[in-house]
């Protein structure tokens, strides 16, 4: 009678095993839709758009001369009486005063702010490039924690059954008590693991909404296995492209390109502006009107305290924006490196556990169960085996979602723009 008990029992594990438990049904939280709210709702996408329209304002600015000076006045001869037609120098003066700067200041300057332009545009690309990223790593986080309560679910239903199994030999008086509270022991840490996770999915679920421009609070599906994202590219040829494509890299070549005309027009402050005045003197009685033509500029008398020191202000800061260039490739080349480097090795450690681990751990276990029903291998052999296979399972799916976050960031370092990303460019 013990021995068809056993036996129903090691059917039942085997079921549930096969079977596992489900989750409650819950909406699929699509990350396409996620990126696109991203794009249009992130804040941080928002004040950068902002900047480069500020930015935008400036260069018609930059490309206007000074603004004309008119003046009017009155000069009377002596403090007696008003003398306006009496006295000769009495008479109202009005002039017009227009500064030109020297030739190719403004286009110097208008150039300058096109290039500071289009570097908050590259940085506005970036930012949307690493939005779109973070959305995916959220993403990615939240499956993770999901997953691993699904599988923390289905293996504490082994563990609960080995537990049965324990008291009933405990009970015919085959076993020990310390297996039956070795297996409750192990379900208990799992129940404590997945509170840890669902704490995870509270905090990944709040920055989410915040990536995405939403209430902190806002409810949110349940992420969905999706393919592997498909990633061939070799190492050099994806560095290649982060400096060719990466809008963080171009950033730093405007700021380059406005350090040097900043260096130009700094050379061009050398040679002074040029005022031209023009006056009318109204006169009355029997004196004539007069009027004047006067051209006035600076003397740069201190211009090696001055002008020069400006140009080797200029020229500094196009020497450290082209050391900034220089470490920002250093800084992206690391970058795709460690991301490259993670990929092949999740994608590696995916197939061992899949291919071979956990197939084998799957096996063992069951062995251990029929040979702990049968009184030939004691419970301890059996909660091992049983952990390694659940660390095995958790371990695939963190593997999994290290490999597409990886791919996540190597999207943001080497693709142009964000909407590249999304057509699958």
């Amino acid at each position: 009678m013990r021995n068809k008990a056993a036996y129903i029992l090691l059917i039942g594990l085997i079921f549930v095993a096969a079977v596992g438990m489900r989750n409650a049904a819950a909406e699929d939280l699509d990350l396409d839709k996620l990126i696109g709210e991203a794009l249009t709702g992130n804040h941080e996408i928002i004040t950068a758009e902002a900047k480069v329209e500020t930015s935008a304002f400036r260069i018609p600015q930059a490309a206007s001369p000074p603004d004309p000076m008119f003046s009017i006045g009155y000069q009377n001869e002596g403090f007696q009486r008003y003398t306006y037609g009496l006295e000769q120098g009495a008479q109202w003066m009005m002039s017009l005063t227009q500064t030109f700067p020297f030739p190719g200041k403004l286009a110097l300057r208008e150039q300058a702010a096109v290039k500071e332009t289009d570097s908050l545009k590259a940085v506005r690309e970036d930012i949307a490039l690493k939005t779109v990223a973070r959305v995916k790593e959220l993403y990615f986080d939240l499956l993770l924690s999901y997953k691993t309560i699904e599988i923390i679910k289905e293996r504490a239903d082994l563990f609960e059954a080995f537990a049965d199994a324990a008291l009933a030999r405990y009970s015919s008086g085959m076993g020990q008590q310390g297996d039956v509270l070795m297996a409750q022991q192990e379900k208990y840490m799992l129940m404590e693991k997945e509170e840890m996770e669902k704490q995870k999915i509270q905090s990944a679920s709040g920055e989410l909404n915040t990536t995405l421009g939403r209430d902190v609070n806002s409810p949110l599906g349940r992420p969905v296995v999706r393919p592997k994202t498909p990633f061939t590219m070799t190492l050099d040829g994806t560095i290649r492209r982060a400096y060719e494509a990466s809008p963080a890299i171009r950033a730093k070549e405007e700021l380059l390109a406005q350090a040097r005309i900043k260096t130009d027009s700094a050379k061009k402050d050398v040679y002074p502006d040029v005022s031209l005045s023009a006056g009318y003197f109204k006169r009355s009685g029997d004196f004539k009107d007069m009027w004047s033509l006067t051209a006035s500029f600076p003397i740069p008398i201190f211009y090696k305290k001055k002008q020069n020191m400006a140009v080797s202000e200029a020229a500094s800061m196009a020497t450290e924006a082209a050391h900034e260039l220089d470490n920002a490739k250093a800084m992206r080349a690391a970058s795709v490196r460690e991301n490259f480097t993670m990929i092949q090795a999740s994608e590696k450690l995916m197939g061992l556990y899949k291919d071979a681990l956990i197939p084998r751990t799957w096996q063992d276990y069951e062995l251990a169960v029929s040979g702990y029903i049968n009184g030939k291998v004691d419970a301890l052999t059996v909660v091992t085996r049983l952990k390694s296979l659940l660390d095995y399972e958790l371990e695939y799916w963190s593997q999994y979602a290290a490999r597409e976050k990886a791919a996540a960031r190597l999207g943001a370092l080497t693709a142009p723009s964000a909407t590249s990303i999304i057509r699958g460019e």
